[in-house]
Order: structure tokens, then sequence, then C-alpha cells
């Protein structure tokens, strides 16, 4: 079977100030690969150089097998990669249903189309009620549920998720938990950046954590958990 995403020899470079040095991993199709760090690791950055957001140097980049060095970032949805940016990005002058909608901008507005926006109401219930209301007179947590299912609606291969329990209360950071492992038991292949380590673990197969620009330590969620550096560092126990 084929990997939903392979990276190798990616660097970031601001200026002078080098970002993320020689970072290579693996999602495997069906899996959640986390990548936890502090705070400047080059976690994000890593994520928005494989979107093709910054520019980058890379060796090897693949999206189930298709070479997506040279894909620019506005047609990345086209390639089967859902995003949820840091900081939702809703558009909020515009109803609830219409950033739905909007994340379908790149298929035909048909029956599937249209199964696929019930499909996110029933995934996110609250929505459905909401459907008329104006994305910015959302809650924090409705607000990164819409832009989870804005995402969603492109029927993505490959969920790359940025920070989606930022500002979140723990109730609702279970609430994403939840609806993360649910799309993965439906066989989404996900890679999730984040600082939230106990989520992460709960929620990926394997872990990598970046320290420095670099992937300092790789391993299952398990192994991770239970690594008393991991677990002084990033869990504080």
């Amino acid at each position: 079977m084929t990997d939903a995403l392979v990276v190798e020899g990616l660097s970031v470079h601001y200026g002078g100030i080098s970002a993320v040095r020689d970072v290579g991993f693996t999602v495997p199709t069906g899996q959640v690969v986390g990548l936890i760090g502090a705070n400047g690791a080059g976690k994000t950055s890593t994520l928005k150089a494989l979107l093709g957001l910054v520019p980058r140097k890379v060796e090897t980049l693949r999206v189930h097998g298709t070479d997506m060095r040279r894909i620019p970032a506005r047609d990345m949805v086209r390639h089967g990669i859902g995003y949820v940016p840091e900081g939702r990005h809703v558009f909020g002058g515009l109803p609830v249903e219409k950033n739905l909608l909007l994340g379908a901008y790149a298929r035909p507005w048909d029956a599937d189309t249209r199964a696929r926006l019930d499909e996110v109401y029933d995934l996110f219930s609250v929505l459905r009620g909401m459907r008329h209301r104006l994305a910015g007179a959302l809650s924090g947590g409705q607000q990164q549920m819409l832009a989870v299912g804005r995402a969603l609606m492109t029927k993505p291969r490959l969920l790359v998720l940025d920070e989606p329990s930022m500002g979140l209360s723990p109730k609702l950071i279970d609430d994403i938990l939840a609806v993360l492992q649910r799309l993965n038991g439906e066989g989404l292949s996900m890679l999730l950046v984040e600082q939230n380590a106990k989520l992460t673990f709960e929620a990926a197969t394997t872990c990598l954590v970046m320290e420095n620009g670099e992937v300092a330590m790789t391993g299952t969620s398990r192994q991770m958990s239970r690594d008393p550096e991991v677990r002084r560092v990033y869990l504080g126990l």
C-alpha cells in the first residue's frame, strides 16, 4: 500500500536563520502521525513547507505516490490534502454553511458534494443548528469544528492539522480528539502538529519530537508517553 505522505531532506531557511534542517518522516496510509515540540521547535514551519506555504528545499515529497515538490500551494487540495490551519482562520463575515461550501471550491456542486455537507453536519451536529449564523459569532471551539469541517468538505485522503487544541477548554479538546479518532477509524490518514502532547499521544499512532528544527525522537505514541524525558519536558510529569 502506498504511504499517505513521504518526506525526505526537508529544510527551511528564513534569511540566514535555519528553521528546519533535513527533516524526514512517513505517514502510513490509514494512520495518524503526531509532531510535537515546544514553541519555536520548527513544527509549523515544517507543516507550511510541506504545503508549499513557505520557501523550502526538499529531496522527496510524495502524497499517495504523487511527487508534490513542484505542486503550488493552491493546488494541494486537488491532490487530496485537507488543511486545518493554526488559529482556525474561518471567514467571520460569512455564515457557517458558506464557510463549509468554500471548503469544496475545488469540487463540482453535485449530489456527492451535497452529501458531504450532510456528513460534516452529522459529525458536528452543533454546526447544523448554526448553519446561518456568522462564523465570527461562534465560540472558539465551534470555530475549530468549522475549520475541521471545512477541510473535510474536500474529501481529503490526508488531513493536516496545525494546533487544533489551541485555546480550547479540556472538554472541547476531548471533543476534538473524539472526532479525530472517529475520522481515523474511517480510514483517514492524518498529520497532527500539536503542543498538547497528551492529545497527540491519544490521537496518533506514531509520534515525532522536534527540537531546534530537527526530529530529535521518534517512536510509537505508547513508547513516547512512557519515556521519562518526554514526560518531563513535554508533559511536566
